[in-house]
Protein backbone atom coordinates (compact mmCIF):
# COMPACT_ATOMS: atom_id res chain seq x y z
CA UNK A 1 0.00 0.00 0.00
CA UNK A 2 1.49 3.35 -1.45
CA UNK A 3 0.41 6.86 0.21
CA UNK A 4 1.64 9.57 -2.08
CA UNK A 5 1.37 13.05 -0.47
CA UNK A 6 1.06 15.89 -3.35
CA UNK A 7 2.65 19.25 -2.72
CA UNK A 8 0.47 21.41 -1.16
CA UNK A 9 -2.62 23.33 -3.67
CA UNK A 10 -4.20 26.23 -3.44
CA UNK A 11 -8.49 25.60 -4.79
CA UNK A 12 -9.92 22.75 -3.07
CA UNK A 13 -12.77 22.95 -5.61
CA UNK A 14 -10.71 22.49 -8.57
CA UNK A 15 -9.24 19.37 -7.15
CA UNK A 16 -12.28 18.13 -5.95
CA UNK A 17 -13.73 18.39 -9.74
CA UNK A 18 -10.84 16.21 -10.86
CA UNK A 19 -11.49 13.60 -8.42
CA UNK A 20 -15.57 13.70 -8.87
CA UNK A 21 -14.81 13.99 -12.78
CA UNK A 22 -14.71 11.29 -15.65
CA UNK A 23 -10.74 11.47 -15.39
CA UNK A 24 -8.48 12.03 -18.37
CA UNK A 25 -9.41 8.90 -20.22
CA UNK A 26 -12.75 8.60 -18.86
CA UNK A 27 -10.76 6.07 -16.02
CA UNK A 28 -12.93 7.33 -13.10
CA UNK A 29 -15.66 5.32 -12.44
CA UNK A 30 -18.51 5.61 -9.81
CA UNK A 31 -16.41 8.46 -7.67
CA UNK A 32 -18.06 8.94 -4.27
CA UNK A 33 -17.00 9.91 -0.96
CA UNK A 34 -16.06 7.23 1.56
CA UNK A 35 -15.28 8.91 4.63
CA UNK A 36 -15.33 12.35 6.08
CA UNK A 37 -14.22 14.18 8.89
CA UNK A 38 -17.27 14.13 10.41
CA UNK A 39 -18.86 11.38 8.58
CA UNK A 40 -21.77 13.33 7.47
CA UNK A 41 -20.25 15.62 4.29
CA UNK A 42 -22.10 15.76 1.08
CA UNK A 43 -21.14 13.03 -1.48
CA UNK A 44 -21.95 14.66 -4.66
CA UNK A 45 -21.19 11.73 -5.93
CA UNK A 46 -23.92 9.73 -5.06
CA UNK A 47 -26.39 12.25 -3.57
CA UNK A 48 -28.63 14.20 -6.77
CA UNK A 49 -28.69 16.80 -3.74
CA UNK A 50 -25.17 17.54 -2.91
CA UNK A 51 -22.73 19.81 -4.85
CA UNK A 52 -19.39 20.24 -4.97
CA UNK A 53 -19.48 23.50 -4.10
CA UNK A 54 -20.93 22.63 -1.08
CA UNK A 55 -18.47 20.18 -0.32
CA UNK A 56 -15.61 22.69 -1.04
CA UNK A 57 -17.50 24.97 1.16
CA UNK A 58 -17.81 22.70 3.64
CA UNK A 59 -13.71 21.98 3.76
CA UNK A 60 -12.52 25.49 3.66
CA UNK A 61 -14.62 26.79 6.28
CA UNK A 62 -11.98 26.87 9.04
CA UNK A 63 -9.76 28.79 5.94
CA UNK A 64 -12.10 31.28 5.45
CA UNK A 65 -12.97 31.99 9.04
CA UNK A 66 -9.09 33.79 9.33
CA UNK A 67 -8.66 36.93 8.33
CA UNK A 68 -7.67 36.87 4.91
CA UNK A 69 -3.78 37.92 5.91
CA UNK A 70 -3.84 34.61 7.98
CA UNK A 71 -4.68 32.36 5.84
CA UNK A 72 -2.08 29.84 4.31
CA UNK A 73 -1.37 30.69 0.27
CA UNK A 74 -1.45 26.46 -0.18
CA UNK A 75 -3.73 25.35 1.95
CA UNK A 76 -5.23 22.08 0.01
CA UNK A 77 -3.39 19.04 1.99
CA UNK A 78 -4.11 15.61 -1.22
CA UNK A 79 -2.77 12.29 -0.72
CA UNK A 80 -3.63 9.26 -2.88
CA UNK A 81 -3.51 5.77 -0.81
CA UNK A 82 -3.42 2.94 -3.44
CA UNK A 83 -2.97 -1.18 -3.05
CA UNK A 84 -0.32 -3.44 -5.30
CA UNK A 85 -1.10 -5.10 -7.89
CA UNK A 86 -2.41 -8.17 -7.05
CA UNK A 87 -3.86 -7.27 -3.81
CA UNK A 88 -7.04 -8.05 -3.17
CA UNK A 89 -9.91 -5.28 -3.82
CA UNK A 90 -10.90 -3.21 -0.20
CA UNK A 91 -14.58 -2.67 0.33
CA UNK A 92 -15.24 1.19 1.07
CA UNK A 93 -15.44 0.47 5.23
CA UNK A 94 -12.64 -0.81 5.12
CA UNK A 95 -11.24 2.56 2.81
CA UNK A 96 -12.70 4.40 4.99
CA UNK A 97 -10.96 2.61 8.01
CA UNK A 98 -7.94 3.28 5.95
CA UNK A 99 -7.83 6.91 5.26
CA UNK A 100 -9.14 7.56 9.08
CA UNK A 101 -5.85 6.04 9.90
CA UNK A 102 -3.92 7.34 7.59
CA UNK A 103 -5.03 11.26 8.61
CA UNK A 104 -4.83 10.48 12.01
CA UNK A 105 -1.10 9.38 11.37
CA UNK A 106 0.09 12.20 9.43
CA UNK A 107 -1.51 14.88 12.00
CA UNK A 108 -4.07 15.91 9.55
CA UNK A 109 -6.75 14.70 11.96
CA UNK A 110 -4.85 13.23 15.07
CA UNK A 111 -8.10 12.37 17.05
CA UNK A 112 -8.26 11.70 20.48
CA UNK A 113 -9.37 15.35 21.66
CA UNK A 114 -6.83 17.11 19.70
CA UNK A 115 -7.62 19.90 16.94
CA UNK A 116 -7.92 18.82 13.31
CA UNK A 117 -8.18 19.50 9.50
CA UNK A 118 -11.63 18.80 7.74
CA UNK A 119 -10.89 16.47 4.79
CA UNK A 120 -12.92 13.45 2.86
CA UNK A 121 -11.54 10.73 1.04
CA UNK A 122 -12.99 9.77 -2.43
CA UNK A 123 -13.24 6.22 -4.51
CA UNK A 124 -13.29 6.19 -7.86
CA UNK A 125 -11.39 2.88 -8.57
CA UNK A 126 -10.94 -0.49 -6.80
CA UNK A 127 -7.43 0.21 -6.26
CA UNK A 128 -6.89 3.41 -4.32
CA UNK A 129 -8.56 6.36 -2.73
CA UNK A 130 -7.54 9.98 -2.48
CA UNK A 131 -7.90 11.81 0.78
CA UNK A 132 -8.82 16.26 0.67
CA UNK A 133 -8.29 18.40 3.59
CA UNK A 134 -7.49 21.88 3.80
CA UNK A 135 -4.82 22.69 6.25
CA UNK A 136 -6.50 25.00 9.29
CA UNK A 137 -7.79 22.94 11.92
CA UNK A 138 -10.76 23.90 13.64
CA UNK A 139 -9.41 25.98 16.41
CA UNK A 140 -7.49 28.54 13.53
CA UNK A 141 -4.12 26.53 14.31
CA UNK A 142 -1.64 24.91 11.62
CA UNK A 143 -1.54 20.93 12.10
CA UNK A 144 1.62 19.30 12.85
CA UNK A 145 1.98 17.98 9.30
CA UNK A 146 5.96 17.67 9.86
CA UNK A 147 7.34 14.57 7.64
CA UNK A 148 3.51 13.50 6.88
CA UNK A 149 4.53 11.62 3.81
CA UNK A 150 7.16 9.33 6.49
CA UNK A 151 4.21 9.19 9.22
CA UNK A 152 1.79 7.91 6.79
CA UNK A 153 4.29 4.67 4.95
CA UNK A 154 4.82 4.10 8.79
CA UNK A 155 1.10 3.66 9.25
CA UNK A 156 0.49 2.03 5.50
CA UNK A 157 2.74 -0.79 6.57
CA UNK A 158 1.03 -1.46 9.68
CA UNK A 159 -2.26 -1.51 7.44
CA UNK A 160 -0.76 -3.61 4.51
CA UNK A 161 -0.42 -6.41 8.16
CA UNK A 162 -3.37 -6.43 9.46
CA UNK A 163 -4.99 -6.48 6.14
CA UNK A 164 -3.16 -9.37 4.63
CA UNK A 165 -2.12 -6.81 1.68
CA UNK A 166 1.55 -7.06 -0.14
CA UNK A 167 3.88 -5.47 2.24
CA UNK A 168 5.74 -2.82 1.12
CA UNK A 169 9.14 -3.08 1.89
CA UNK A 170 10.11 -0.14 4.38
CA UNK A 171 12.55 2.87 3.00
CA UNK A 172 15.11 5.17 3.97
CA UNK A 173 14.88 8.05 2.25
CA UNK A 174 17.12 7.37 -0.51
CA UNK A 175 14.88 5.93 -3.39
CA UNK A 176 14.46 8.11 -6.58
CA UNK A 177 11.03 10.61 -6.78
CA UNK A 178 8.38 8.46 -7.76
CA UNK A 179 6.50 10.29 -11.13
CA UNK A 180 3.45 12.00 -10.00
CA UNK A 181 0.69 11.12 -11.36
CA UNK A 182 0.33 14.19 -13.88
CA UNK A 183 3.51 12.49 -14.80
CA UNK A 184 2.02 8.96 -15.81
CA UNK A 185 -1.28 10.19 -17.10
CA UNK A 186 1.06 12.07 -19.59
CA UNK A 187 3.27 8.89 -20.39
CA UNK A 188 -0.09 6.94 -20.67
CA UNK A 189 -1.54 9.67 -23.61
CA UNK A 190 2.03 9.41 -25.21
CA UNK A 191 2.02 5.75 -25.57
CA UNK A 192 5.36 5.79 -23.23
CA UNK A 193 6.49 2.55 -21.39
CA UNK A 194 7.55 4.88 -18.79
CA UNK A 195 7.21 8.59 -17.80
CA UNK A 196 10.02 11.32 -19.13
CA UNK A 197 11.53 11.54 -15.29
CA UNK A 198 12.03 7.38 -15.09
CA UNK A 199 13.27 7.20 -18.99
CA UNK A 200 16.06 10.49 -18.07
CA UNK A 201 17.08 8.64 -14.89
CA UNK A 202 17.62 5.32 -16.79
CA UNK A 203 19.24 7.14 -19.98
CA UNK A 204 21.50 9.53 -17.45
CA UNK A 205 22.47 6.60 -15.61
CA UNK A 206 24.09 4.73 -18.70
CA UNK A 207 25.53 7.82 -19.82
CA UNK A 208 27.65 7.85 -16.42
CA UNK A 209 28.61 4.54 -16.84
CA UNK A 210 32.20 4.18 -17.28
CA UNK A 211 32.51 8.18 -17.66
CA UNK A 212 35.64 10.05 -16.52
CA UNK A 213 35.44 13.53 -16.49
CA UNK A 214 33.03 16.46 -17.11
CA UNK A 215 33.52 16.76 -21.12
CA UNK A 216 33.23 13.23 -21.55
CA UNK A 217 29.63 12.45 -19.35
CA UNK A 218 28.20 15.99 -21.31
CA UNK A 219 29.25 14.86 -25.18
CA UNK A 220 27.78 11.35 -24.11
CA UNK A 221 24.31 12.99 -23.19
CA UNK A 222 23.77 15.41 -25.66
CA UNK A 223 23.97 12.29 -28.19
CA UNK A 224 20.33 11.79 -26.92
CA UNK A 225 18.82 14.55 -24.97
CA UNK A 226 18.81 18.28 -24.57
CA UNK A 227 20.67 19.55 -22.03
CA UNK A 228 20.91 23.23 -19.87
CA UNK A 229 24.14 23.41 -18.00
CA UNK A 230 24.24 26.06 -14.69
CA UNK A 231 27.05 27.19 -14.32
CA UNK A 232 28.09 30.72 -11.86
CA UNK A 233 29.11 34.16 -12.32
CA UNK A 234 32.77 32.33 -11.88
CA UNK A 235 32.38 30.31 -14.81
CA UNK A 236 32.31 27.11 -12.75
CA UNK A 237 29.94 24.33 -13.41
CA UNK A 238 27.65 23.80 -10.52
CA UNK A 239 24.70 21.60 -12.28
CA UNK A 240 22.79 20.22 -15.48
CA UNK A 241 19.41 20.01 -16.45
CA UNK A 242 18.01 17.10 -19.53
CA UNK A 243 15.20 16.73 -21.16
CA UNK A 244 13.77 14.30 -23.85
CA UNK A 245 13.65 16.11 -27.24
CA UNK A 246 10.00 15.22 -27.99
CA UNK A 247 8.81 15.86 -24.23
CA UNK A 248 7.20 19.33 -24.08
CA UNK A 249 4.46 21.58 -21.93
CA UNK A 250 1.50 22.80 -23.40
CA UNK A 251 3.22 25.81 -24.81
CA UNK A 252 5.81 23.47 -26.94
CA UNK A 253 8.46 24.24 -24.44
CA UNK A 254 10.88 21.40 -23.75
CA UNK A 255 10.23 19.51 -19.62
CA UNK A 256 13.79 20.02 -18.31
CA UNK A 257 14.36 17.98 -15.11
CA UNK A 258 17.56 18.19 -12.58
CA UNK A 259 19.52 15.91 -11.96
CA UNK A 260 19.08 15.58 -8.48
CA UNK A 261 15.63 15.66 -9.31
CA UNK A 262 16.10 12.55 -11.02
CA UNK A 263 17.97 10.30 -8.22
CA UNK A 264 20.20 11.77 -5.54
CA UNK A 265 22.88 10.16 -6.38
CA UNK A 266 22.50 11.73 -10.30
CA UNK A 267 23.45 15.56 -9.16
CA UNK A 268 26.26 16.53 -10.84
CA UNK A 269 28.81 16.79 -7.61
CA UNK A 270 27.66 13.17 -6.66
CA UNK A 271 28.93 11.99 -10.32
CA UNK A 272 32.22 13.85 -9.90
CA UNK A 273 32.57 11.73 -6.94
CA UNK A 274 32.84 8.41 -9.55
CA UNK A 275 35.44 10.06 -11.21
CA UNK A 276 36.88 11.97 -8.51
CA UNK A 277 39.52 9.17 -7.67
CA UNK A 278 40.04 7.40 -10.84
CA UNK A 279 43.02 6.70 -12.82
CA UNK A 280 41.81 5.63 -16.02
CA UNK A 281 43.82 3.41 -18.19
CA UNK A 282 45.83 5.11 -21.03
CA UNK A 283 43.08 4.41 -24.23
CA UNK A 284 44.25 1.35 -26.49
CA UNK A 285 45.48 2.11 -30.11
CA UNK A 286 42.12 0.44 -31.06
CA UNK A 287 38.89 -0.21 -29.29
CA UNK A 288 38.93 -3.67 -27.16
CA UNK A 289 36.57 -6.13 -28.77
CA UNK A 290 33.09 -6.72 -27.01
CA UNK A 291 34.25 -10.37 -25.99
CA UNK A 292 38.34 -8.86 -24.53
CA UNK A 293 35.53 -6.23 -22.63
CA UNK A 294 33.46 -9.31 -21.35
CA UNK A 295 36.36 -11.02 -20.42
CA UNK A 296 38.21 -8.48 -18.40
CA UNK A 297 34.65 -7.55 -16.91
CA UNK A 298 34.11 -10.98 -15.55
CA UNK A 299 37.62 -10.72 -13.82
CA UNK A 300 36.93 -7.93 -12.03
CA UNK A 301 32.86 -8.47 -10.86
CA UNK A 302 34.81 -12.17 -9.38
CA UNK A 303 37.53 -10.19 -7.58
CA UNK A 304 34.70 -7.68 -6.18
CA UNK A 305 32.10 -10.51 -5.06
CA UNK A 306 34.50 -11.60 -2.25
CA UNK A 307 34.63 -7.79 -1.52
CA UNK A 308 31.42 -7.30 -0.83
CA UNK A 309 31.44 -10.29 1.48
CA UNK A 310 34.24 -8.87 3.23
CA UNK A 311 35.42 -5.80 2.83
CA UNK A 312 34.23 -2.61 5.02
CA UNK A 313 30.98 -0.77 4.39
CA UNK A 314 32.04 1.69 2.53
CA UNK A 315 34.01 -0.43 0.02
CA UNK A 316 31.58 -2.81 -0.42
CA UNK A 317 29.00 0.17 -1.21
CA UNK A 318 31.59 1.54 -3.74
CA UNK A 319 31.67 -2.07 -5.19
CA UNK A 320 27.80 -2.31 -5.17
CA UNK A 321 27.62 1.00 -6.96
CA UNK A 322 30.00 0.21 -9.62
CA UNK A 323 28.28 -2.95 -10.01
CA UNK A 324 25.19 -0.76 -11.50
CA UNK A 325 27.27 0.77 -13.74
CA UNK A 326 28.55 -2.35 -15.26
CA UNK A 327 24.75 -4.28 -15.42
CA UNK A 328 23.99 -0.33 -17.12
CA UNK A 329 26.88 -0.83 -19.58
CA UNK A 330 26.12 -4.50 -20.70
CA UNK A 331 22.10 -3.59 -21.28
CA UNK A 332 23.43 -1.08 -23.47
CA UNK A 333 26.06 -3.24 -25.60
CA UNK A 334 25.16 -6.81 -25.62
CA UNK A 335 22.61 -8.75 -28.38
CA UNK A 336 18.78 -7.66 -28.67
CA UNK A 337 17.80 -10.83 -27.45
CA UNK A 338 19.00 -10.38 -24.08
CA UNK A 339 18.62 -6.50 -24.07
CA UNK A 340 15.32 -6.74 -22.29
CA UNK A 341 15.96 -8.54 -19.54
CA UNK A 342 19.21 -6.90 -18.66
CA UNK A 343 17.47 -3.64 -18.94
CA UNK A 344 15.12 -4.64 -16.17
CA UNK A 345 17.91 -5.99 -14.06
CA UNK A 346 19.33 -2.58 -14.84
CA UNK A 347 16.05 -0.49 -13.91
CA UNK A 348 15.45 -2.84 -10.96
CA UNK A 349 18.96 -2.47 -9.19
CA UNK A 350 19.52 1.21 -9.50
CA UNK A 351 17.60 1.07 -6.42
CA UNK A 352 20.07 -0.97 -4.63
CA UNK A 353 22.85 0.96 -5.22
CA UNK A 354 22.23 3.89 -3.10
CA UNK A 355 22.21 4.13 0.85
CA UNK A 356 22.85 5.74 3.67
CA UNK A 357 26.35 4.21 3.72
CA UNK A 358 28.82 6.29 1.62
CA UNK A 359 30.75 4.92 -0.87
CA UNK A 360 34.49 5.32 -0.54
CA UNK A 361 35.39 6.22 -4.11
CA UNK A 362 38.40 4.84 -5.61
CA UNK A 363 38.31 1.28 -4.16
CA UNK A 364 36.00 0.70 -7.20
CA UNK A 365 38.32 1.38 -10.12
CA UNK A 366 38.30 -1.96 -11.61
CA UNK A 367 34.86 -2.12 -11.98
CA UNK A 368 34.15 1.18 -13.89
CA UNK A 369 37.26 1.00 -15.56
CA UNK A 370 35.25 -2.77 -17.05
CA UNK A 371 32.44 -0.66 -17.28
CA UNK A 372 34.11 2.17 -19.54
CA UNK A 373 36.02 -0.47 -21.56
CA UNK A 374 32.13 -2.55 -22.59
CA UNK A 375 31.04 1.07 -23.41
CA UNK A 376 33.83 2.06 -25.65
CA UNK A 377 33.50 -1.88 -26.72
CA UNK A 378 30.47 -1.21 -28.56
CA UNK A 379 27.91 -3.96 -29.32
CA UNK A 380 28.75 -7.61 -28.86
CA UNK A 381 27.02 -9.95 -30.98
CA UNK A 382 24.75 -12.75 -29.69
CA UNK A 383 26.99 -15.72 -31.01
CA UNK A 384 30.63 -17.15 -30.86
CA UNK A 385 32.60 -15.77 -28.42
CA UNK A 386 30.88 -12.71 -27.58
CA UNK A 387 27.62 -14.63 -27.05
CA UNK A 388 29.94 -16.84 -24.69
CA UNK A 389 31.52 -13.96 -22.83
CA UNK A 390 28.17 -12.06 -22.37
CA UNK A 391 27.43 -15.07 -20.40
CA UNK A 392 30.12 -15.82 -18.16
CA UNK A 393 30.05 -11.68 -17.76
CA UNK A 394 26.53 -12.14 -16.85
CA UNK A 395 26.95 -15.32 -14.73
CA UNK A 396 29.44 -13.39 -12.30
CA UNK A 397 27.30 -10.29 -12.08
CA UNK A 398 24.65 -12.62 -10.94
CA UNK A 399 26.87 -13.63 -8.32
CA UNK A 400 27.87 -10.03 -7.37
CA UNK A 401 24.14 -9.09 -6.63
CA UNK A 402 23.21 -11.80 -5.35
CA UNK A 403 26.18 -10.70 -2.46
CA UNK A 404 25.09 -7.31 -2.36
CA UNK A 405 21.52 -8.76 -1.79
CA UNK A 406 22.91 -10.60 1.19
CA UNK A 407 25.14 -7.57 2.36
CA UNK A 408 21.68 -4.96 2.02
CA UNK A 409 19.37 -7.78 4.37
CA UNK A 410 22.46 -7.64 6.86
CA UNK A 411 22.20 -3.92 7.09
CA UNK A 412 18.60 -3.74 7.32
CA UNK A 413 18.16 -2.31 4.07
CA UNK A 414 14.96 -3.72 2.68
CA UNK A 415 14.23 -2.22 -0.33
CA UNK A 416 17.54 -2.30 -1.65
CA UNK A 417 17.85 -5.88 -1.10
CA UNK A 418 14.56 -6.50 -2.57
CA UNK A 419 15.40 -4.60 -5.48
CA UNK A 420 19.07 -6.50 -5.50
CA UNK A 421 16.85 -10.20 -5.32
CA UNK A 422 14.53 -8.40 -8.74
CA UNK A 423 17.69 -7.37 -10.46
CA UNK A 424 19.18 -10.98 -9.57
CA UNK A 425 15.70 -12.96 -10.92
CA UNK A 426 16.17 -10.81 -14.32
CA UNK A 427 19.54 -11.56 -14.81
CA UNK A 428 19.04 -15.49 -14.64
CA UNK A 429 16.35 -15.37 -17.47
CA UNK A 430 19.07 -13.37 -19.59
CA UNK A 431 21.75 -16.12 -18.41
CA UNK A 432 19.44 -18.80 -19.57
CA UNK A 433 19.08 -16.99 -22.82
CA UNK A 434 22.40 -16.25 -23.28
CA UNK A 435 24.26 -19.43 -22.33
CA UNK A 436 22.14 -21.68 -24.01
CA UNK A 437 23.78 -21.84 -27.53
CA UNK A 438 27.58 -22.28 -25.89
CA UNK A 439 26.63 -24.63 -23.19
CA UNK A 440 24.63 -26.97 -26.33
CA UNK A 441 28.15 -27.11 -28.06
CA UNK A 442 30.36 -27.39 -24.75
CA UNK A 443 27.94 -30.39 -23.49
CA UNK A 444 27.74 -32.25 -27.09
CA UNK A 445 31.92 -32.18 -27.04
CA UNK A 446 32.17 -33.35 -23.37
CA UNK A 447 29.90 -36.35 -24.36
CA UNK A 448 32.25 -37.29 -26.56
CA UNK A 449 35.77 -36.91 -24.80
CA UNK A 450 36.96 -40.22 -24.49
CA UNK A 451 36.19 -42.38 -20.77
CA UNK A 452 40.51 -42.08 -20.26
CA UNK A 453 40.01 -38.27 -20.40
CA UNK A 454 36.70 -38.01 -18.52
CA UNK A 455 37.88 -39.99 -15.43
CA UNK A 456 41.14 -38.01 -15.25
CA UNK A 457 38.72 -34.76 -14.94
CA UNK A 458 36.46 -36.59 -12.64
CA UNK A 459 39.81 -37.20 -10.58
CA UNK A 460 40.80 -33.61 -10.71
CA UNK A 461 37.15 -32.61 -9.11
CA UNK A 462 37.18 -34.75 -6.50
CA UNK A 463 40.70 -34.04 -5.41
CA UNK A 464 39.57 -30.17 -5.13
CA UNK A 465 36.22 -30.40 -3.95
CA UNK A 466 36.00 -33.54 -1.97
CA UNK A 467 32.52 -32.62 -0.46
CA UNK A 468 31.19 -31.52 -3.71
CA UNK A 469 32.53 -33.67 -6.64
CA UNK A 470 29.82 -35.94 -6.16
CA UNK A 471 27.53 -33.58 -7.05
CA UNK A 472 29.31 -31.53 -9.48
CA UNK A 473 29.64 -35.10 -11.55
CA UNK A 474 25.95 -35.95 -11.52
CA UNK A 475 24.61 -32.71 -12.35
CA UNK A 476 23.55 -31.90 -16.14
CA UNK A 477 26.27 -29.63 -16.80
CA UNK A 478 29.35 -32.16 -15.72
CA UNK A 479 29.83 -33.09 -19.70
CA UNK A 480 30.60 -28.71 -20.67
CA UNK A 481 33.19 -28.55 -17.48
CA UNK A 482 34.51 -31.68 -18.73
CA UNK A 483 35.13 -29.91 -22.32
CA UNK A 484 36.24 -27.13 -20.93
CA UNK A 485 38.98 -29.04 -18.87
CA UNK A 486 40.11 -30.73 -22.09
CA UNK A 487 40.37 -27.38 -23.75
CA UNK A 488 42.30 -25.80 -20.99
CA UNK A 489 44.68 -28.88 -20.85
CA UNK A 490 45.41 -28.41 -24.36
CA UNK A 491 46.00 -25.09 -24.15
CA UNK A 492 49.04 -26.17 -21.33
CA UNK A 493 47.05 -25.61 -18.07
CA UNK A 494 46.90 -28.30 -15.24
CA UNK A 495 43.09 -29.54 -14.49
CA UNK A 496 43.80 -29.61 -10.96
CA UNK A 497 45.58 -27.03 -10.16
CA UNK A 498 42.57 -24.40 -12.33
CA UNK A 499 39.90 -26.11 -10.55
CA UNK A 500 41.43 -25.89 -7.04
CA UNK A 501 41.99 -22.04 -7.67
CA UNK A 502 38.06 -21.50 -8.72
CA UNK A 503 36.97 -23.40 -6.30
CA UNK A 504 38.32 -21.33 -3.41
CA UNK A 505 36.94 -18.13 -5.20
CA UNK A 506 33.53 -18.30 -3.77
CA UNK A 507 31.71 -20.71 -1.36
CA UNK A 508 29.94 -23.05 -4.31
CA UNK A 509 27.61 -25.05 -1.76
CA UNK A 510 24.88 -22.43 -2.59
CA UNK A 511 24.86 -22.34 -6.24
CA UNK A 512 22.11 -24.18 -8.61
CA UNK A 513 25.09 -25.41 -10.85
CA UNK A 514 27.64 -25.87 -9.89
CA UNK A 515 29.49 -27.07 -12.68
CA UNK A 516 28.36 -23.89 -14.57
CA UNK A 517 30.42 -21.50 -12.15
CA UNK A 518 33.07 -23.79 -12.00
CA UNK A 519 33.05 -23.61 -16.19
CA UNK A 520 33.06 -19.77 -16.82
CA UNK A 521 36.03 -19.62 -14.23
CA UNK A 522 37.59 -22.27 -15.40
CA UNK A 523 37.10 -20.82 -19.59
CA UNK A 524 37.85 -17.29 -17.79
CA UNK A 525 41.10 -17.75 -16.21
CA UNK A 526 42.99 -20.50 -18.74
CA UNK A 527 41.73 -17.39 -21.07
CA UNK A 528 40.00 -19.75 -23.52
CA UNK A 529 38.90 -18.65 -27.12
CA UNK A 530 35.30 -19.36 -28.48
CA UNK A 531 35.45 -18.71 -31.73
CA UNK A 532 36.52 -19.72 -34.14
CA UNK A 533 36.35 -23.34 -32.74
CA UNK A 534 38.13 -25.02 -35.94
CA UNK A 535 41.98 -23.86 -36.10
CA UNK A 536 41.89 -24.45 -32.11
CA UNK A 537 40.11 -27.76 -31.83
CA UNK A 538 42.97 -28.81 -34.64
CA UNK A 539 45.73 -27.05 -32.40
CA UNK A 540 44.44 -28.62 -29.39
CA UNK A 541 43.93 -32.01 -30.77
CA UNK A 542 47.60 -31.59 -32.11
CA UNK A 543 48.73 -30.83 -28.64
CA UNK A 544 47.24 -32.92 -27.15
CA UNK A 545 46.13 -36.38 -27.88
CA UNK A 546 42.27 -35.62 -26.54
CA UNK A 547 39.60 -37.18 -28.73
CA UNK A 548 37.74 -33.40 -29.42
CA UNK A 549 35.96 -34.26 -32.76
CA UNK A 550 35.32 -31.54 -35.32
CA UNK A 551 31.72 -32.42 -35.83
CA UNK A 552 29.39 -29.47 -36.69
CA UNK A 553 28.95 -29.06 -32.89
CA UNK A 554 32.80 -28.22 -32.56
CA UNK A 555 32.31 -25.29 -35.38
CA UNK A 556 29.83 -23.58 -33.16
CA UNK A 557 26.66 -24.96 -34.91
CA UNK A 558 24.13 -24.62 -32.74
CA UNK A 559 22.41 -27.69 -32.20
CA UNK A 560 19.25 -29.42 -30.38
CA UNK A 561 21.02 -32.20 -28.83
CA UNK A 562 22.47 -31.19 -25.23
CA UNK A 563 19.57 -29.95 -23.31
CA UNK A 564 19.94 -25.87 -22.43
CA UNK A 565 19.70 -26.15 -18.96
CA UNK A 566 18.01 -23.90 -16.25
CA UNK A 567 20.35 -22.33 -13.86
Amino acid sequence: MIPSINPPGDRTIGLLAYLYGPGKREEHVDPHLVASFDGMAPDPGRDPNSTLKALQQLLDQPVQALPEHARPAKHVWHTSVRTAPGDRTLSDEEWAEVARRIVAATGIDPGEGQPGCRWAAVRHADDHIHIVATLVCEDGTRPDDFRSGKRAQAEARLIEKELGLHQVAPGDGTAAQRPTSAERHKADRQGRERTAREELRETVRRVVAGATDDDEFFDRLAAGLLVKKRVAPSGDLLGYKVALPDDRNKDGEPVYYPGARLAPDLSLPRIRERWSMDQPEPPPARPMAPAAARRRAAAALSDAVLVVHHGEDAVAAAHITAAGEILDALAKTSAAHTRHQLREAAWAFERATRSHIRAARGHDQALRQAARELVHGGPALGRGEDGATTAMAIDMLFFLITAAAHWHTRKGHAQQAEAAHRAAEHLRVAYQVTAGQPLAVLHQRGRNLTRSLLERHAAAVRAAMPELAEQVLAEPGWPSLAATLADAEAAGHTSADLLADVAGRRELSTAESISDVLLWRVWRMANLPADPYPEYVADAARKRDAAVPRTAEALGVSTANGPVRRR
